[in-house]
């Protein structure tokens, strides 16, 4: 499998010719859905969604399907039957691959808030994409995005999300949020104490595994 890695949250995952991008957001690059059948979104809010690009790309692709829960799918209703609801326990196939859904809630931020549904992807028993949650899931995953700044995140919990979840390896997602001084702090801080192989995968550029 190979991954390359978008802005933001966003991964395009390449294998055997067949496309799939996870989270493809307003703090993503427009190529990431260049010629992609398969759409994976944790959830609706803009930094995981940028739904102008992604109805240019069903224009341009009139059978790309997007995989998203019941609640995201009432708040995009733009995507009219490009949309495939998926929810928490299910196991579906998308450009090929095996996509798992877990977890079901995003992280609280404050007070409740935002209340809304978050899925977390695991493709091919392999790697996993938990959007805006730390859920850990039962079975066991060789490949974790890690999430490395939210107004629902903190370091320690960050850490503790690895080692909770064992990976063999782990890459940053989730990190528009910080300069290179926050970027190169989260790194050192993992490399420390995540217990696993961790590596930065640049914007743009790709990891095959």
């Amino acid at each position: 499998m190979r991954l390359i890695k978008y802005g933001h949250a966003c991964v395009r995952l390449e294998t055997d010719g067949r496309v799939l991008v996870i989270d493809p957001g307003t703090f993503s690059e427009a190529e990431a859905l260049d010629s992609v059948s398969d759409v994976l979104l944790t959830h609706e809010h803009a930094d995981h969604v940028d739904l102008a690009e992604l109805l240019a790309a069903r224009k341009r692709n009139p059978g790309l399907r997007v995989y998203l829960s019941p609640q995201a799918a009432e708040q995009l209703p733009e995507l009219g039957d490009a949309a495939v609801l998926v929810e928490s326990g299910q196991r579906f196939t998308a450009a090929g691959f095996t996509v798992d859904v877990v977890g079901g809630a995003h992280a609280e931020v404050y007070d409740g808030l935002p209340g809304c549904a978050n899925v977390g992807f695991v493709v091919d028993g392999d790697l996993y994409h938990p959007g805006d949650s730390l859920f850990v899931p039962e079975q066991p995953v060789t490949t974790l995005l890690v999430p490395a700044a939210a107004p629902w995140l903190k370091l320690g919990e960050a850490l503790d999300f690895v080692r909770a979840v064992r990976p063999v390896r782990a890459f940053p997602i989730h990190d528009a949020f910080l300069n290179e001084l926050g970027r190169d702090n989260f790194d050192g801080w993992m490399d420390f104490k995540s217990g696993t192989e961790y590596a930065r995968v640049p914007l743009g550029e790709s990891v095959t595994f």
